[in-house]
């Protein structure tokens, strides 16, 4: 039985989602600060959680998906609140949400969020364990998958839990054309407005840290991990 952490200081709401995921099958726990809920994750076994950005003391969502990253915790997060700002949505991605949902909501859609990140969290997990190694390389850049560090030569280079995301599903599939479209789905997870640019303004990103000439843009098509020197 998988096990969903609930972070949020409404009780109501609390409620509400504890009696939706149990009747699915889910089993669950709940925190109303950010110091209970970093306490909960390191000392228990959950396979999701769902983070309100308001909580009840002085650290909010952020802080919480900020500190567990760094600490190299994987746990899919679904950040779940009021905030619909672009800016605190990007904030989220940036900090390594899986996904963001704005409330109201409904949900049956949450339901089938929280499955298909539990889902891809088991198979990922899954492929690491027996065949993804722990360090991408490409020419003279190294990213280091355990760490989520990345190295240009003998220099490291701060990227983003976003843009590192970006550069291993490029480093993944070097000479591939991707689409803007699969790179939404796999890197942000989030239905982005089709006229949004977050991939460009990404991929430019890339280009500045890590190399002007490592990624390609394939007009019509998308982006591909250029496999030639020209």
């Amino acid at each position: 039985m998988n096990r969903i952490l609930i972070v949020e200081d409404e009780p109501r709401i609390v409620s509400f989602l504890k009696k939706g995921l149990q009747a699915n099958g889910f089993a669950t726990g709940t925190a109303t600060n950010a110091k209970e809920a970093i306490s909960m994750v390191q000392t228990h076994q959950f396979d999701l959680m769902l983070l309100d950005l308001g909580l009840a003391d002085e650290k909010d969502g952020f802080t919480v998906l900020e500190e567990l990253r760094g600490q190299g915790e994987q746990i899919p997060i679904i950040i779940l609140t009021a905030r619909d700002e672009v800016g605190d949505k990007v904030q989220g991605f940036d900090l390594g949400a899986n996904d963001y949902v704005t409330k109201p909501f409904r949900f049956e859609e949450l339901l089938a969020r929280v499955r298909v990140r539990i889902r891809e969290y088991n198979s990922s997990s899954k492929q690491s364990s027996n065949q993804y190694e722990k360090i991408l390389s490409f020419n003279n850049i190294v990213l280091d998958l355990s760490t989520r560090k990345a190295k240009v030569g003998s220099e490291h280079v701060e990227l983003s839990a976003r843009e590192f995301l970006l550069a291993e599903t490029f480093f993944r599939h070097p000479g591939q054309v991707m689409s803007r479209e699969q790179l939404l789905d796999r890197v942000w997870g989030y239905d982005y407005d089709p006229g949004s640019n977050i991939v460009d303004v990404y991929v430019g990103y890339l280009r500045k840290k890590l190399g002007s000439k490592l990624i390609e843009t394939v007009r019509g098509m998308g982006y591909r991990l250029r496999t030639n020197s020209k």
